[in-house]
């Protein structure tokens, strides 16, 4: 029997050993309240302290500049209508890429009036539409992405750091796609991120905010996290996702150097050997690990569940609304084909055996589906 292939680490990675280790370890040791006084909660309080200290060096800030949620989605909602709120003197538009994740397009449209800015068929930010929506009056803050959840295009975050601080207005980064995968930008002031993106448990999402930056939470505020997140931490999950983090970002470079080229050539086979097939996303500037084409006359979901049956998971349609069945909106932004869609997203325990079975597999069960439906 063929081992199966878990090709959709953009959805959720693979628990990293280091968490798992970790984590069994901390659900003896970190499972007090870390508020109290006592022996117990002085431990818990002492791990907690060192897992963000942890965290925090992984996106680059300060431990007290770090925030930790329930989610990368709770992280998202969170920060978002905080950095609003505060801002509402100021205005309440919210300018925003038309690809982000759709946390970001609830969130903005909860905190005020939404103004997207268009991408071009790669993905890629159009800049000049964005620094003008940035410089007019009334905007409370900018949302953008590090780099694309669904087709791997890279966000300019360092250039729009700068229009934004030109215009003093704050920037919103959800780095979920990024942290853990590739270099975080500089210069934003609030950004996002979700372990399980990076090999850490689920229920764990961070939250940064740079010091200057002003917050006024969304809900009623107790002494948990700056009232930014309510409710007990989870030790034991924050120490894993920080162990994952850790041994992830030491395996960076040479995960990078790996994915990249088995993604390339995953590019090129699929482009050469399946007909009418569109590749999405910038070729070059993007995530290490990421890689989505659409095939013209089949259903994304029929392929998926073809893939599923030959050993392989990967995901097809909007990374965050599939179950809906509707077209992906970050393929529709782009102006490119959004049916008959898939992703691949290697994990840290990616094989090259797998990608290549993959492309050898591929040509013949978009056929298949094709024939089955008189094309």
């Amino acid at each position: 029997m063929t081992s199966r292939a878990y090709l959709d680490a953009a959805s959720s990675e693979p628990l990293h050993p280091a968490a798992r280790e970790v984590l069994l370890s901390a659900l003896e040791s970190g499972w007090a309240d870390p508020a109290r006084l006592h022996h117990e909660g002085r431990t818990a309080r002492l791990l907690l302290d060192n897992a963000r200290a942890v965290l925090a060096e992984g996106l680059g800030v300060r431990p007290d500049e770090l925030f930790l949620t329930a989610s990368g989605t709770a992280a998202i909602h969170s920060g978002l209508l905080a950095v609003a709120a505060a801002r509402r003197r100021v205005g309440e538009v919210v300018v925003q890429s038309a690809v982000e994740h759709s946390a970001v397009l609830h969130a903005a449209a909860k905190a005020g009036t939404a103004a997207e800015v268009g991408v071009d068929s790669l993905g890629h930010l159009d800049q000049d539409a964005f620094k003008t929506e940035v410089q007019k009056p009334g905007v409370a803050l900018a949302a953008l992405q590090t780099a694309n959840h669904e087709v791997g295009t890279r966000q300019p975050i360092t250039w729009a750091a700068e229009v934004c601080a030109e215009a003093g207005v704050p920037l919103f980064v959800d780095g979920a796609a990024s942290v853990g995968h590739d270099v975080v930008p500089a210069g934003w002031s609030a950004l996002t991120a979700s372990a399980h993106k990076w090999g850490g448990p689920a229920g764990v999402g961070l939250l940064a905010v740079r010091k200057g930056t002003r917050l006024a939470p969304a809900w009623p505020v107790d002494e948990r996290e700056d009232g930014l997140s309510p409710g007990h931490p989870n030790v034991p999950s924050v120490l894993a996702a920080a162990a994952a983090l850790q041994a992830r970002m030491s395996e960076a470079a040479e995960l990078d150097k790996q994915h990249r080229a088995w993604i390339d050539e995953l590019r090129h086979r699929v482009a050469a050997e399946i007909p009418d097939v569109e590749v999405v996303g910038d070729p070059d500037d993007r995530l290490p690990h990421v890689l989505t084409f659409s095939c013209l006359y089949v259903d994304g979901e029929a392929l998926v569940t073809a893939l599923d049956a030959e050993g392989f998971s990967v995901s097809s349609g909007s990374a965050c609304t599939a179950s809906t069945l509707r077209p992906s909106h970050v393929l529709a932004a782009m102006g490119v084909l959004t049916h008959g869609n898939v992703r691949v997203s290697l994990s840290r325990t990616s094989t090259y055996d797998e990608v290549d079975r993959f492309a050898s597999v591929l040509p013949g069960l978009v056929g298949r589906i094709r024939a089955e439906v008189g094309m």
